[in-house]
């Protein structure tokens, strides 16, 4: 059987000016990046309209396991499944980081018969976004220590410097650092530390902007410490959001490629769901609805936290509204939340699957009740899945009125799922969506991560320590309680501890941290044990990636 990256490389692309031009993009508006992908002018953008009646679809998924639920796969497949059923669709995703694709998940550009391409490009350095916006945050921390260097006119207290330097890799060894060290000639000591781009606070703002003045204003206001009196020190007063904005201009412009079946698709933005808010950048969302009548997009892991957020932040920064969520689930995923162990997931264990749909359960209720939005099941199917366990599957879901539907996309490309796009297209077609938020703005900051942790996490309660307690006091005292908050916590469970699978109750969240993101506007909130730098795992996916001589890629998956 080929692998993912033999598929891709065997597939016939067209020109990405054809894939322009069957959008109605004209070529003056496109900036190509080779034969397979550009990047579509934002002026030309901002003059279109979306399209009248248009669909956006938003792709979620249960909690992640290692066996693997293929939420991107599904969201590549469904596109081309609604393009063969006659429907004009556009994929929007996010752009994989070089960590996972390095590190243990590996890259993010489908699967099977069902990716985006050029494939390596993508989970590469593609058109290098991801380089400008790790140089515009670093940019802002050099500005940072030389301003201390040179005289210090603005005060900063040295011990109050909150803005980190990040790098787009997982590397422990840069969570905490020590820097200028060497002598006055290299500025003045200080503890330091490194988060990975992708849940860098520009990374945020990149994906939340709605145009290059937005992004500029946005940068200008991100808090990079306090001064010795406790006022804030914004970039703006270092005068670094100008070159940063520079930085950034091309990088904010979207990018448009191909499915495996010659289908357009935007890929731009790529914040992680369980560290940042997990949505691809509204400049891209915005862009498919402009040129297609159906957006299929992603959010982040599960639905209690890449969906949450994409609602909670994304759509009430934006306006979106998604018309219909699509869960992907497997059986063998559902059986490892029933207690199974990864070796024994391809026997056939109904008493485990059964134990395990809870947390399908609690997805689809979160979905339905809390966000208020209809709900199709996706079963990505598996050749162990035994007819007894999609039996199974079908009758305990039964009662949710969501639709359950078995996709064999990762085998069969958009053809294998035509009848989720069907089952998808007559959703959209007969039950309207009530898009809720989880709290109204006018919430205080604790009582915000109380709701979410409650409603979604089937948490008892929020606890926090008093320095934490007291930072969100400051933080609501400061005018920032109007802000949304993103929850940084593991993605494999409801709870904070990672072991728990299935759908517990009554656990307790315990925010250790609380950071500002001033310009992305919203709160992050860390919990648990999860890190803003991942670490790479004892064998690591780099170790199988290889070049030959004529440049051939293997490996990558």
């Amino acid at each position: 059987m080929p692998t993912d990256i033999e598929i891709a490389q065997a597939a016939r692309l067209k020109p990405i000016d054809e894939i322009a031009a069957a959008l109605g993009v004209p070529d003056a508006a496109i900036a190509p990046y080779g034969r397979t992908k550009a990047k579509i002018s934002l002026s030309w953008l901002a003059k279109q309209q979306p399209r009248p009646g248009g669909k956006l679809v938003l792709v979620s998924a249960i909690s992640p396991t290692p066996a693997g639920e293929g939420k991107t796969t599904t969201t590549v497949g469904l596109t081309d499944g609604l393009n063969r059923i006659g429907r004009r669709a556009i994929a929007c995703l996010r752009e994989p980081s070089l960590g996972p694709v390095f590190g243990m998940k590996g890259g993010a550009a489908g699967g099977g018969h069902a990716q985006v391409v050029p494939m390596e490009d993508i989970n590469l350095h593609f058109t290098g976004d991801f380089h400008a916006i790790a140089a515009a945050n670093n940019l802002l921390a050099a500005l940072l220590d030389n301003h201390v260097h040179h005289g210090n006119a603005l005060g900063v207290d040295v011990r109050r410097v909150s803005f980190k330097r990040v790098v787009d890799m997982n590397d422990r060894a840069l969570r905490q650092v020590t820097v200028a060290l060497g002598g006055p000639g290299n500025g003045y000591p200080r503890e330091d530390g490194f988060d990975i781009v992708v849940a860098s606070e520009v990374m945020a703002i990149f994906c939340l902007a709605r145009s290059l003045a937005d992004l500029k204003r946005r940068l200008g206001s991100i808090v990079v410490a306090e001064t010795r009196g406790g006022e804030p020190v914004h970039a703006r007063d270092l005068r670094a959001d100008g070159a940063m904005a520079a930085l950034l201009k091309d990088a904010i412009s979207p990018n448009l490629v191909q499915t495996l079946e010659n289908n357009p698709a935007i890929i731009h933005g790529g914040p992680f769901g369980n560290i940042a808010h997990g949505c691809n950048s509204v400049i891209a969302t915005e862009a498919g609805r402009r040129l297609a009548d159906v957006v299929v997009t992603e959010a982040g892991f599960g639905a209690d936290l890449g969906a949450e957020k994409f609602i909670d932040i994304k759509c009430r920064k934006s306006g979106l509204s998604p018309d219909v969520v699509v869960l992907v689930a497997t059986v063998r995923a559902l059986k490892y939340h029933g207690g199974v162990e990864v070796d024994a997931l391809t026997a056939e264990n109904l008493p485990a699957l059964e134990k395990g749909i809870a947390n399908l359960e609690r997805h689809v209720n979160n979905v339905r009740n809390h966000y208020g939005l209809p709900c199709v099941i996706a079963v990505n199917r598996f050749s162990s899945d035994t007819e007894a366990e999609m039996a199974l599957l079908k009758r305990k879901i039964a009662h949710h009125d969501a639709p359950v539907v078995v996709a064999n996309h990762w085998a069969d490309g958009g053809r294998g799922a035509e009848d989720l796009a069907r089952a998808v297209v007559d959703v959209m077609g007969r039950v309207p969506p009530n898009l809720r938020f989880l709290y109204d703005d006018d919430d205080t900051l604790w009582d915000k991560l109380g709701k979410v942790a409650r409603t979604v996490y089937g948490a008892s309660e929020v606890t926090a320590d008093s320095k934490v307690r007291a930072r969100i006091k400051a933080l609501q005292s400061a005018g920032y309680g109007r802000y949304p908050v993103c929850i940084a916590k593991t993605q494999y469970s409801f709870s904070t501890d990672p072991r728990l699978r299935g759908a517990p109750s009554g656990h307790v969240v315990n925010v250790r941290e609380v950071r500002l993101a001033a310009g992305a506007e919203f709160i992050v909130a860390i919990c648990g044990d999860v890190m803003t730098m991942p670490g790479l795992p004892k064998e690591p996916s780099a170790a199988r990636i290889d070049v030959d001589d004529d440049g051939r890629i293997s490996g990558l998956f």
